[in-house]
């Protein structure tokens, strides 16, 4: 049965569930952050709880153009439409991407929000933007080439890409010794995705939610070079919300640039 899932179709009811649901990332900013964001306090996560350090953003979002890749919920754009950026929320969630447009019309916003496949950005035009903004949110694609591909298309020359992922080796771990007993038994072999596991097993460990995809750092850093992005920073933070925190990070965050056109040599 698992063979014929459609990834993309699963994921998109999977997270329209967690919205409904209240899950922690489905739940839009108050009315107190977007003030703050307005008077240029402000802060967004790109790992975790953790705020992006400001100085991989623009030195001003005023008029700076932001994707915010697979990236709804009402939390990320909203904050940095209030801090003067021309902000686009893209999702594969359509209840994600309300939030966004429920945030926008209670505080007087203007974000544009787009339903789509993050490996598919053909909604955008070449150099549409000036920073995409993608927090952790590839483990539930497939593939990873082709979203940085889109990625490094979409950005103007000299743009920055922020992107937030998981650190594979944290599904080496059965996940329910893992989260029913802290318990670290080494199970599963890399690359892993939860479709390998039976119905039944992903039912009880993973509920309704949706699938995930490891991904390995060939595919998450080497696949932005191979892009053609140049990589300027990369941070490190436990997973916020599993046992391997005390021994290892869960979450890795890079910063990187697509160039600009070199001169000719005369």
């Amino acid at each position: 049965m698992s063979e014929m899932i459609d990834p993309v179709a699963h994921n998109r009811a999977a997270w329209d569930r967690e919205v409904a649901g209240g899950n922690e990332w489905t739940r839009p900013v108050g009315p107190e952050v977007i003030e703050r964001a307005r008077a240029g306090d402000w802060s967004v996560v790109l790992i975790g709880y953790q705020p992006t350090p400001r100085d991989w953003f623009p030195a001003s979002l005023a008029g700076a153009s932001i994707l915010c890749l697979a990236s709804g919920g009402g939390q990320q754009g909203p904050v940095l439409a209030a801090a003067g950026a021309d902000v686009t929320v893209f999702d594969n969630s359509p209840a994600q991407l309300a939030r966004d447009d429920e945030v926008a019309a209670r505080e007087g916003l203007t974000i544009r929000s787009v339903l789509g496949d993050m490996r598919d950005l053909s909604a955008f035009t070449d150099a549409s933007f000036d920073v995409v903004f993608n927090p952790v949110s590839n483990v539930f694609c497939p593939e990873l080439a082709p979203v940085w591909r889109e990625a490094f298309r979409v950005l103007r020359p000299g743009g920055t890409l922020m992107a937030g992922f998981l650190n594979p080796d944290i599904f080496i771990f059965d996940v329910t010794a893992l989260d029913e007993r802290e318990e670290f038994v080494v199970r599963h072999r890399l690359p892993f995705t939860t479709l390998e596991l039976s119905d039944a097993e992903r039912a009880h460990s993973y509920g309704d939610g949706p699938i995930e995809y490891s991904h390995s750092l060939t595919e998450q850093i080497g696949g932005q070079l191979a892009a053609g992005f140049i990589l300027t920073h990369l941070a490190e933070a436990p997973h916020h919300m599993d046992a391997t925190a005390r021994y290892m990070p869960g979450y890795i965050a890079t910063r990187a640039l697509k160039p600009r056109p070199q001169p000719p040599v005369l």
